[in-house]
Formats: structure tokens, sequence, C-alpha cells
């Protein structure tokens, strides 16, 4: 018998047209560092008394569909996740490409998303899919991933693949050394650490139903936070933290012809404590919050340069 290895697990995704059923055709192969999205149905033990001192049978309870997957960050399969966090973006130019994504869109699609251990065989398919979470940390070195969360409705499970033949993008992954942080436009020199998370505040819409899944998922208010660990060099950023002003920051990166920012248009700093634990440099971290900025009209534009046409 053959026994699943995470060397030969496969991904495949792709976006649904009607919500909680997979497509039949359309599926992308997108790489993955770990997975543990599925579907859970805890049992409900029996209450009853005057049966002896052994219980009943349990009986079902309702089915939730949700988890974690880590992917990389790179020039073209994190389009696919982009547009599942933040809507359809708008494309122009001719090879490269600039997909450009904002931030408060009500209109969120859902993915369908295949994990399948072929030497089992086993395969599952969640549907109904949507992500409630986007983090993405910045360090001196090392691969550079991001941590999406998601919400979903269903999952089937079979014998063989369900998504067809598979379209693949070429991976071109930017990495931690290709990556930049700015604030107003100019490169923060001393910052030693730093991370991005997105929210959309998804809400399950949990009805009664004969099947135990639930109606949909809605976007609720989104929120964007990071936090910035810096050298203490400067009172730019502790001045801006005492005004309670806001500022731009930007973060990136860029690899040859393909690049992807997030542009933070309003960002408020809070005041941080700088420590002194011994006679090695002073690091002062600031935890800061967006907010909707009324000339760009969203909290962050995302801009993804690449040579795909269209997502």
């Amino acid at each position: 018998m053959a026994r699943a290895h995470g060397a030969r697990a496969q991904a495949a995704l792709a976006f649904e047209s009607t919500y909680g059923t997979a497509p039949a055709s359309g599926f992308t192969k997108v790489p993955f560092a770990s997975c543990n999205i599925g579907a859970m149905q805890s049992l409900n033990e029996s209450e009853l008394l005057g049966n002896g001192r052994d219980p009943q049978a349990p009986t079902p309870d309702v089915i939730n569909v949700d988890g974690d997957i880590t992917v990389p960050v790179d020039a073209g399969n994190f389009g696919l996740w982009l547009k599942a966090l933040f809507g359809a973006p708008v494309t122009s130019g001719s090879d490269p490409y600039t997909h450009v994504f904002k931030t408060g869109s009500w209109s969120l699609p859902s993915l369908a998303l295949e994990i399948g251990s072929p030497e089992v065989p086993s395969y599952a398919m969640t549907t109904g899919l949507k992500i409630d979470e986007m983090s993405i940390g910045m360090q001196r070195g090392g691969q550079l991933t991001a941590g999406l969360k998601v919400f979903g409705q269903g999952e089937a499970l079979a014998t063989s693949a369900q998504s067809g033949t598979l379209a693949a993008l070429d991976l071109l992954r930017f990495g931690h050394v290709h990556g930049y942080v700015k604030r107003e436009g100019s490169a923060i020199a001393a910052v030693t650490g730093a991370d991005v998370t997105y929210k959309n505040g998804l809400e399950r819409i949990e009805t009664i139903r004969a099947d135990g899944l639930i109606e949909g998922v809605d976007p609720g208010v989104a929120a964007l936070t990071g936090r910035l660990v810096t050298r203490f060099d400067s009172t730019v950023l502790l001045t801006q933290a005492i005004s309670g002003a806001a500022c731009s920051l930007e973060f990136g990166w860029a690899r040859g012809d393909a690049s992807l920012t997030i542009a933070v248009h309003e960002v408020y700093l809070p005041r941080p404590k700088r420590e002194l634990s011994g006679p090695q440099g002073v690091q002062a971290t600031f935890d800061w919050i967006a907010a909707l900025n009324a000339t760009a009209g969203c909290m962050a534009t995302i801009t993804l340069i690449n040579d795909v046409a269209t997502y």
C-alpha cells in the first residue's frame, strides 16, 4: 500500500462561477509550502439518561471548512491569491502587464481548491473558499512566503483528480533579498524586520440546512495592520507617532522586470518604547494601523507587474 508524502502532493485552484460549485475546467496548478485546509465535522456526545453507564451513539454536528495555506510570493501565481483576497484587478500594458488591486471591494470571488495525494490515491476538492487574511513577513534573508487563512463551504473526496487538465504559470519567486520598505517615497534604511497583515473580516452565514453546510461567506470591515522593527537612528518615526500624523508606507519586491508593491496610503503609528537590554543596538518597534485615504479611495493599492496577460 502506498503512503502519502507531502513532496508528491499537488494543489489545483480555480475560481467559481457559482458559489460552492467547483468548475469543470480552468484549474491552475499552484505551488504551496504547507496546507491544512479541509472539512471537519465533530460529534455530539449523547446526554441521555437511563440507559446504564455506557453512552448511546453520538450524532454528527455541522460541517466547518477552513484552514491555512502557505504559498510563495512569486511574480505569477501570487496574482491568483491576490484576486481572491482583493477582487479582480485592473490590468494594463503588454508584457510586462500591470495588475492593480485595491482594498475595500465588496465583490470577492470564491475558489475551488483540490489537494491531491496521487500515491494513495486521494483527492479533496474544497469549494466555496474565500480568503479572510493574508500575512507577509519581511526580513533580511531566506524564502519569502505569505500565510493565508480561508473559510469555505464544502469538501468532496475522490480517488481521482476532478480538476482536469491543469494550466501552470512560471514560478519566479521574490526573495527577502529583493525587498524594500519606503516611507513617503523614500527608503527606510534602518528597518530590520517588517510584516503586513490584511484581513477581510469575513463572516460565515450559518443558516439552518439539512446538509450541515454554511450558506456563504460575506465580507465585513477590513483591517490593514503591520509592524516595523527599526534600529533607533532617527526621530522621524517617533516624531510622527507623537504628533498623530499619518504617512504613506510602501512594501515592495522587484526582480528583473517583475515586481510587487503594497502601497499603504494612510498609516498611523503608535508611540513605542525604546528598550535598552544590553550593549547592543537600540531598536524601536512600531505596530502601525492603516485607514481609508480619501484621495486614493482605499487603504492600499497592490501592484503586480509580470508576464501574465490576465487574471
